[in-house]
Formats: structure tokens, C-alpha cells, sequence
């Protein structure tokens, strides 16, 4: 029985083309900063995404990390919306690296509303710290893989310039909102002073993720990577990954849009079930607790996640396939039928 893993699209294995780039690619020293393979790649990641200068480190985590580091001193403050992976998944980071006060923002899907951010910042005086940066994510995780509209964007750029803020994206699928709003990476990226990208979600990498913005910004990044242990070595084995993902892999990314849509039309089919998708994401609400579902799903061959108790996230990605799709629905089909039998139908009407 083939396993379909859908709990998220970092699962992804290596393609070929990656394998035969590690083989054949030069390396170097990058804490030394002659590493060829490394530099190719943030050339090309600052070149896609419209900054100056990138710098190449091992996780989203830690490029969100550096970012605040390098945007803020020790007691700023950071707004950023109530469901953010740096607030909710960086283990409590920007209190311990960076230092910063973090001030949470209500969000519908991930968006936040400009004027509950402007309520939200503060000027710095003998009471108060100064709000020195917004964070943004798209996509979305936790609101299932949701995006962030470009006048949205447009005006969190506004915002912060009127006061004297900086702008973050935590842009881990950043090609997945490109992707779905049909616009180049570029001009999501060139709205932001920093934008940190994830190779291993969505763009099959085995590992890393690029932090890209201006040189100056970029050079105090790659001291904060030293400082985080984040310095590699032979890296170029990576980055080799990483040029592929950039070159070959974002027309994949509707691939997956598209089949996250089948699956969703499949499942809301199913009686009981609520279902939501956007971008690589589907959502399900199930009748009770999950945990029963994932149990018995996983007997069937299908992996996912549970993003709340009664909840089940599906993240589509280049390992799965087209066939996969109606094997996921029959696998929900059978376990609905044995953990939520319908009732008889009623009687006809006299």
C-alpha cells in the first residue's frame, strides 16, 4: 500500500536533478565566504526577488530570527497577527534572541486589518518601547495556506513608511501566494525590507531557506548566522538543492493548487465533513475529536496533521500525484462510513 503523506510539503524527497546537482557541484568553505554553489544561489534568490543581497541559512526559523535581529534593539517592539508562525511556532525566539516585545494583532485568514495594526504602535518614550517593525506571513499557515492580496500588501508598505517601520514576510510559501494572485515574486518581495523564503516547503528541497534585502541588512544577517551557529561549511551540497527548486520547480506550485482542488471538491462530497482550501492547503472539518480519523485514515495509507481537536490539515505537494487524489477520498469515504454512519433516510412523506 502506497503511503500518502499529506501532513505537510516539507515531506518531500530529493528529485533526481537535485542528486545529480550534489554530485557535480563545487564547494568551498561558506562561513569563508567562497563557497561558488552558495553564492550562485543567493545571486539568485536577491535577483528573483528583487533585493540586493541575500545570504543562505539552514531554516524559515531562523531567517524570521535574524530578521528581527537585525531590524530591531534589545526592548522594540514587533506586531505581527495572533496566529504567526514566529509567534506561535519559533518557540518563544524573539524573547530570547532578538529581544523584542512582541504585540499581537487579531487576523481574519492571516490578514490583518491596517487600523487595528495603527492602534498598535507605539512610540518609543520613557514609558513605552518604540514599534520598529511589522511582520507579515503568506501564505498563511494556520489559516490553511491563505493569501495575503496585494493591496493588502500595498498597504503595509504605507503604513510602516509612515512610521518609520520596518517590513518583515515571513515568506516560507511566498511562491504559493505568487502563484495563486498571478503576479511575479518579485513584486510580492520588493514590497518588503526583508522577506525570508523557505526551499524545503513547496520547492522540494531537502533543507535551507534565503533571507534576502539590502546589502547592509544582509551583512549584519550573516553575522546573527555565525552568532546562531548557522554558519555551514561544504553547504554548497544544499544550495546545489536550492537552484533547482528556483530554476525547474515554482510551475509545479499550480500543479499543486490544482490538485489541493480535487481533493477538496472530493471530500465535500462526503457527508459531514466541512471542508476549506487555498493555495496547497485543504482544510476538513470532522464531526469529533480527529484523533480517531488520523488513526484510521493512517491504516489506509494517508498521513496528515491536526491542527486543532476537531480539525484535519492536508498539504498537496510535488510527491504527490494525480492518482493519489481519488485514493485520499476513498480513504476519507471509508473511514467517514465507519466513524460517522448516516442515518437511515426517513420515511417518505404520505
Amino acid at each position: 500500500m502506497k503511503l500518502i503523506d499529506l501532513r505537510s510539503d516539507t515531506v518531500t524527497r530529493p528529485t533526481p536533478e537535485m542528486f545529480a546537482a550534489m554530485q557535480t557541484c563545487s564547494t568551498g568553505d561558506d562561513v569563508l565566504g567562497d563557497d561558488p554553489t552558495v553564492m550562485e544561489l543567493e545571486a539568485l534568490a536577491a535577483q528573483m526577488l528583487g533585493h540586493e543581497s541575500a545570504v543562505f541559512v539552514p531554516s524559515g526559523t531562523m531567517g524570521n530570527q535574524i530578521a528581527l535581529a537585525c531590524h530591531c534593539r534589545r526592548g522594540d517592539a514587533v506586531i505581527l497577527d495572533e496566529e504567526a508562525h514566529i509567534f506561535y511556532y519559533e518557540v518563544g525566539a524573539p524573547a530570547i534572541i532578538a529581544q523584542v516585545v512582541l504585540r499581537a494583532c487579531p487576523s481574519v485568514n492571516g490578514v490583518m486589518d491596517p487600523a487595528e495594526i495603527e492602534r498598535r504602535v507605539l512610540k518609543q518614550s520613557l514609558h513605552t518601547p518604540g514599534t520598529t517593525l511589522l511582520c507579515v506571513e503568506n501564505t498563511h499557515n494556520r489559516s490553511g495556506g491563505q493569501v495575503i492580496s496585494m493591496d493588502v500588501m500595498r498597504e503595509y508598505r504605507t503604513l510602516c513608511d509612515r512610521h518609520g517601520m520596518k517590513l518583515h514576510l515571513d515568506g516560507a510559501r511566498m511562491f504559493n501566494a505568487s502563484t495563486w494572485l498571478g503576479v511575479e515574486p518579485a513584486e510580492i518581495a520588493t514590497l518588503f525590507d526583508s522577506v525570508s523564503i523557505c526551499l524545503s516547503k513547496g520547492l522540494g528541497s531537502p533543507v535551507g531557506s534565503v533571507l534576502v534585502g539590502g546589502a547592509e541588512f544582509i551583512d549584519g544577517a550573516r553575522v546573527w548566522r555565525k552568532r546562531l551557529g548557522g554558519g555551514m561549511r561544504q553547504s554548497g551540497l544544499l544550495a546545489a538543492c536550492g537552484l533547482v527548486s528556483l530554476r525547474t520547480h515554482l510551475p509545479k506550485l499550480v500543479e499543486d493548487h490544482r490538485r489541493a482542488a480535487e481533493l477538496a471538491d472530493g471530500l465535500a462530497r462526503i457527508p459531514g465533513l466541512q471542508v476549506e482550501t487555498c493555495t496547497n492547503f485543504v482544510m476538513v472539518t470532522v464531526p469529533g475529536d480527529s484523533g480517531p480519523w488520523l488513526t484510521a485514515l493512517e491504516e489506509r495509507g494517508v498521513v496528515a496533521m491536526p491542527p486543532a481537536p476537531n480539525r484535519i490539515r492536508l498539504v498537496l505537494h510535488s510527491d504527490i500525484l494525480d492518482e493519489d487524489i481519488p485514493a485520499a477520498v476513498a480513504a476519507f469515504t471509508e473511514v467517514s462510513e465507519r466513524l460517522n454512519p448516516r442515518s437511515e433516510a426517513a420515511s417518505p412523506s404520505q
